[in-house]
């Protein structure tokens, strides 16, 4: 228990301070800190992670093919369910799909297997970053772009980090030292933002958005449990692929739902849901990975 609440008071406290902060009314420029954290955080702290990070090749591509898989399972899934339900698939097929594994899957890996574990889970959120602002955008959005791709720093950090771990160099101290120290600017102010976000939000259909958060955090469970076991994952990355997968609702989706007017409300709603019930059940899924 002392353990599990070594993980979960870091997480739930920092959201709870951009809560707070939000509700007492202080200015907080949400649009800025998540400029700031996806153009600079992220990338510097995806780079300075990887060149670091001691992790097996075999391990790298596992991960990658496993996370593959996930978001392949998970649209699946979501399509059929969405198209059961009747819901439109542009304004909910990204939310259920793309999770939070970001803003609190990865400080979560970070916490429960440290550095070997955060950089696995940064593997599986470079691939789900990808796909999400190519076809997830594509699917809010009604049509494809490969400028938003092209245009996305991370994946230049991501392949500068790579020639390194391919050539076994490490990068100048001075670059290093400046990634890691914007990069670790980076969780803490995504933990936050995460709480800012949600406490600005509303709940428009409090029955819709608990059956989509059930489906988006049972699936996310349930695949994340066959791939790690289909694909003989154990340890941290395991535990890595389970949890990322199930995370709650991404905010992504409300944005993209706000952007092309598709049902914004009702999307805001299961992020707020779907939150709230992954805090309540977090040690559960902490004790079931650890």
């Amino acid at each position: 228990m002392t353990d599990l609440f070594s993980i979960i008071a870091p997480v739930f406290i920092c959201a709870s301070i951009g809560f707070v902060w939000k509700r007492r009314g202080y200015p907080f420029d949400t649009d800025f800190v998540i400029s700031l954290t996806t153009v600079l955080g992220m990338p510097c702290l995806v780079f300075a992670t990887l060149v670091k990070v001691e992790m097996d090749w075999n391990a790298f591509r596992d991960m990658a093919g496993a996370s593959v898989v996930t978001f392949v399972a998970f649209g699946a899934v979501s399509w059929a369910a969405l198209k059961v339900w009747g819901l439109e698939q542009r304004a909910f097929w990204p939310g259920q799909v793309f999770a939070n594994f970001g803003n609190m899957g990865l400080p979560l890996c970070l916490l429960a297997f440290g550095q070997q574990g955060l950089g696995l889970a940064i593997v599986y959120f470079t691939i789900g970053v990808v796909l999400m602002f190519t076809v997830g955008y594509a699917v809010a959005a009604g049509t494809a772009s490969i400028q938003r791709l092209v245009r996305m720093p991370l994946i230049y950090f991501v392949a500068v980090a790579m020639v390194f771990m391919v050539t076994g160099t490490e990068p100048p101290q001075w670059i290093y030292a400046t990634t890691k120290l914007i990069g670790d600017l980076t969780i803490p102010l995504m933990l936050i933002t995460l709480g800012v976000s949600v406490a600005s939000l509303e709940v428009k259909s409090i029955r819709r958005s608990f059956g989509l958060s059930f489906l988006r955090l049972g699936t996310g469970f349930a695949v994340g449990v066959v791939i790690a076991w289909a694909f003989g994952l154990e340890g941290p990355a395991r535990g890595v692929l389970i949890l990322q997968s199930a995370m709650p609702v991404a905010v992504f989706a409300y944005l993209f739902a706000a952007r092309y007017d598709t049902e914004p409300g009702e999307v805001a709603g299961t992020v707020v849901v779907s939150t709230a019930i992954s805090f309540a059940t977090l040690p559960a899924l902490l004790w079931f990975v650890l």
